[in-house]
């Protein structure tokens, strides 16, 4: 993906709310504030991210791109945090085809009273969307300009509202008095696969695609009186008497009268250079289809004298920027070097040696950068942030217990009771660890395939050009890892491979993936993107778990969540089948403990135990338990439901996608569970 080539809309500019205030502030106006809301850093990256549409108490606005957050940088005299992630930030680097980046949290408003107005800077800067507005008291259907915008309080950013400063009710009684009465968004937009939204044009539509034969500038309303769901609205032109229902354009057959997509990007104020080939649908505001963040993440572990030098390199190359050549003549007096790097690069700590080889790797050609390697023949596969992390946990910590103070990675090694299935090898209780995310783009109507890699021509870009950094959250926690039989999971999974309920929902995955709304499936095969069976017995196992956990662990079940280790061998990395289960927190102090206590030998044990024999019995049996795709059916999940093994999304990293009890435990009719029975 590249974002250097998206030519600005009529009025494109660079968003800068704070500037009309500071211009108001220094002549003693009474002005509309800028704040208009607040969100938690994780709901910024998973569910109101750029390029979504986030509701307020009063209208809806859209997150802009990161080219309008660097004001918010600069406002803070260029003093931008950076969250440290070095495996993470290789990979972002990649799959953005950039040749440097960095990780940034969010900007948070920062605070110079408990009650300061506006306070030094805003964080996130916002853009109105839509712009087609609705008058609650008349139904009057305008753009922006047409209503009036009211937030003078400085304390209370959820009074922000548009208002109709002339409604005269829904009579249209010209004697009435006119009275203020707040507009709430036009709720339908046009969206498509290609990751473009748009506003829905009512003039057109009412009018057939032309212009109003009465008035210029048309006086539109938007009548709905009825609660039913769908596109039950009606557009009404006061100026011609011209009516035509919303559920004329849902459907097949009202595709076809939408216009096509313009490609526009709102959230760049930018459109597609030629347009877009694809067809416009109709979208509501609240659709959860319309925004799907593409996020990586890693568990932060100990780094290697590679990644130290990568990271020193970037650094100098985005801050040296055009003047990175001058260092050439440095080369060869370290003094020196230090001496023109010390003002911009944090050097302490670092020895000459590594120094110089940071230097050479910043100076080296842009050819043999990673950027340059993302468009080699080599595909991007998520599995390659896991397996350092695998192997880093295979090895046992020195002493049985060792604390990284890089990382903030803590390791303790456990016994295994006497009583623990045999089938589970290996047990470690990873006190603290610091898991951090990555926004890298994100995609609308249809997601991410998160099963494996996806093509990155889906992925809307976040920035209209390359600016060397993305954001990322940093969150802190504990977590259990259990490590499963290589054996014993090589021999069950060479059963099941040709058992008839694999082929079942090898076939549904095949039509799961020719029935997507991108059409990923036309250029990729879908085997290659079906996780293996290893796979659905980690994840299931994995879920149950922590059903179980949370009832003694003191967390709520919504807080723990997975990360799973499940391919099978390769040229490239060894064969793993393993989970993390973690609870993690964004602020500093982590979490408190009552998770790593289940790891203790008799507790872990009787949690394994109860888990499984749980996971036998579903109230939803034998509906469940007999759950297998057929015929046209195209679900990813079999003997798995919300009654039994399904977790909330922010457990799973699946979305509750690839579950199947019976490779866990043997059901009725079923022998192919790898514990067999709950009983050891």
């Amino acid at each position: 993906m590249t974002n250097d080539v998206l030519p600005p809309a009529l009025d494109a500019g660079l968003l800068d709310p704070l500037g009309d205030e500071d211009q108001e502030a220094k002549a003693n106006a009474k002005h509309n504030r800028a704040k208009v809301g607040s969100a938690r850093p994780s709901s910024l990256l998973y569910t109101y991210g750029p390029g979504s549409i986030m509701d307020l108490p009063q209208f809806t606005v859209m997150p802009s791109g990161f080219d309008d957050w660097e004001k918010i940088w600069e406002r803070r005299n260029g003093a931008s945090p950076e969250i440290h992630a070095p495996r993470l930030r290789a990979a972002v680097r990649r799959l953005l085809g950039w040749r440097d980046v960095v990780l940034r949290p969010y900007p948070r408003q920062l605070r110079t009273a408990s009650a300061s107005p506006d306070s030094v800077e805003l964080g996130v800067p916002c853009r109105v969307f839509p712009q087609w507005l609705r008058c609650t008291g008349c139904d009057m259907l305008g753009v922006l300009t047409q209503f009036d915008y009211v937030n003078t309080h400085p304390y209370r950013p959820d009074l922000a509202r548009f208002e109709h400063g002339a409604c005269t009710g829904r009579r249209g009684d010209a004697n009435r008095k006119k009275s203020r009465r707040p507009a709430v968004p036009a709720r339908y937009l046009l969206a498509c696969i290609g990751g473009h939204v748009d506003e829905f044009p009512y003039d057109l539509w009412v009018h057939r695609g032309q212009p109003c034969e009465e008035a210029q500038i048309p006086v539109l309303k938007m009548e709905e009186r009825t609660g039913s769901k769908g596109a039950s609205a009606v557009i009404v032109c006061r100026s011609c008497g011209e009516k035509r229902p919303m559920s004329e354009a849902q459907g097949e057959a009202g595709r076809a009268k939408l216009p096509n997509c313009r490609g526009r990007y709102p959230h760049l104020d930018m459109y597609t250079p030629g347009g877009c080939v694809n067809e416009a649908k109709l979208m509501v505001v609240g659709a959860s289809n319309l925004w799907f963040p593409s996020t990586q993440s890693v568990i932060v572990m100990p780094e290697s004298d590679a990644d130290q030098a990568d990271a020193l390199a970037t650094h100098i190359r985005l801050e040296m920027g055009d003047r990175l050549a001058r260092l050439h003549k440095f080369r060869d007096d370290v003094e020196d070097l230090r001496d023109v790097l010390g003002g911009k690069v944090d050097l302490t700590g670092v020895p000459d040696a590594a120094l110089l080889d940071a230097v050479d790797l910043a100076l080296s050609d842009p050819d043999d950068s990673p950027a340059a390697q993302a468009a080699s023949d080599v595909p991007w596969d998520p599995v390659d942030l896991l397996v350092p992390e695998w192997r880093y946990l295979l090895q046992d910590p020195p002493g049985g217990w060792h604390e990284d103070p890089a990382s903030g990675l803590t390791l303790a090694t456990r016994d295994r009771g006497p009583e623990l299935r045999p089938e589970i090898s290996r047990v470690l209780a990873v006190e603290r660890l610091r898991k951090v995310n990555a926004l890298i783009g994100f995609t609308r109507i249809d997601d991410v395939d998160r099963a494996g890699g996806e093509e990155s021509d889906r992925l809307v870009p976040i920035s209209r050009k390359e600016l060397g950094w993305t954001v990322a959250t940093e969150d802190r926690g504990e977590g259990i890892f259990l490590q499963l039989d290589e054996n014993a999971v090589a021999a069950w999974e060479k059963r099941v491979g040709s058992s008839e309920l694999w082929i079942a929902h090898r076939e549904a995955h095949r039509r799961n993936f020719a029935n997507r709304s991108s059409e990923t499936a036309k250029s990729v095969d879908p085997d290659s993107r079906l996780p293996p069976p290893r796979y659905w017995l980690v994840h299931t196992l994995a879920h149950v778990l922590m059903r179980q956990m949370a009832l003694t662990c003191g967390y709520s079940a919504t807080s723990l969540s997975e990360r799973l280790y499940a391919w099978p061998e390769t040229d490239d990395r060894p064969a793993s089948a393993g989970l993390l289960i973690c609870t993690t927190a964004a602020d500093s102090d982590g979490t408190l403990g009552g998770l790593v206590a289940l790891s203790e030998p008799d507790r872990l044990q009787q949690v394994v135990s109860d888990a499984l024999h749980q996971a036998e019995r579903c109230s939803s049996d034998p509906i469940c338990s007999m759950r297998t795709p057929k015929d046209n059916e195209d679900f990813l999940h079999g003997a798995a439901c919300h009654c039994c093994s399904m977790a909330s999304e922010t457990s799973c990293e699946r979305a509750n996608r690839f579950l199947d009890r019976r490779f866990l435990i043997n059901l009725p009719g079923h022998d192919l569970g790898f514990f067999g029975t709950s009983a050891p």
